[in-house]
């Protein structure tokens, strides 16, 4: 009986050949992930009282589309979902530009928050333009006689978001999605998601507000509104980012090349 031998040899890399990409991720990952994004927008979960309209499911998985994706493809497959959802779901469209926008931030930002020369300069870059956003933000409520004890609470989620990103929770963040263990994992992606989608909230809130400049009494309300919408955007997205991640851990699919997961 001939004994099994064991060849060692330098480790290769296996890459598949001829097929269509966006910065190292598979145009069919968009497309699939583009899909998703389009059918979670049919369901609303929550209204917006500053504007009206209606929250949609998806907005919890756009930081998930970045972890998974990278921040190019990320952000092309979450506009592009969000674009289709304004045609097929108006009723969860709210504004359409703001929302394909805030959907273009939020996977761009959670795709960036990965180590490396390129994604630390748009980390700093990013920082820069929300510290910028909330500064306006802020200028424009205090002109409208918004109290600032108001505007720290009712920005709540905005400035928290800011922290965690701009610090080295961000890193750290990264690094428990990345984890192996499942309690790690779930706990990167419930608090990245409301540092991300926090700082989408902003990025589309300053633009809001200096169309419909609501007055005191609407921060007032707002105050507990918006940060349990974020907590909900943030079990959802733990909910839904754990089993997809370690479903794609067990199946072995290629991985992205600016993938965090």
């Amino acid at each position: 009986m001939l004994s099994p031998k064991l060849f060692k040899g330098e480790e290769r890399e296996v890459k598949t050949s001829g097929e269509v990409s966006v910065d190292g991720t598979p145009l069919d990952y968009i497309v699939v992930l583009s899909t998703v994004v389009t059918v979670l927008a049919f369901i609303p979960f929550s209204i917006t009282i500053g504007s009206g309209g209606l929250f949609p499911m998806s907005q919890g998985i756009f930081p998930l589309v970045g972890w998974l994706l990278g921040p190019l493809a990320g952000a092309i497959t979450s506009g592009m979902g969000t674009l289709i959802g304004v045609f097929l779901a108006p009723h969860t469209a709210g504004i359409p530009l703001i929302s394909i926008l805030g959907a273009v931030i939020a996977s761009f930002t959670a795709g960036v928050m990965s180590s490396g020369k390129r994604n630390t300069c748009w980390r700093f870059g990013l920082t820069l333009i929300f510290v910028i956003e909330l500064f306006l933000y802020t200028r424009h409520a205090l002109y409208n006689r918004v109290s600032l004890s108001t505007i720290i609470a009712g920005s709540f989620i905005d400035w928290s978001g800011i922290l965690l990103f701009a610090l080295p929770t961000c890193s750290l963040i990264a690094q428990c999605i990345n984890s192996q263990k499942p309690f790690f994992v779930t706990v990167g992606v419930f608090v990245g998601t409301w540092m991300v989608m926090g700082l989408s909230h902003l990025g589309q809130v300053v633009i809001t507000y200096y169309m419909f400049n609501w007055p005191e009494e609407t921060w007032l309300f707002l105050v507990p509104i918006v940060p349990l919408e974020n907590l909900i955007r943030s079990l959802m997205g733990a909910f839904i980012g754990i089993r997809v991640i370690s479903g794609l851990r067990a199946i072995g699919l290629m991985k992205p090349k600016q993938a965090i997961y």
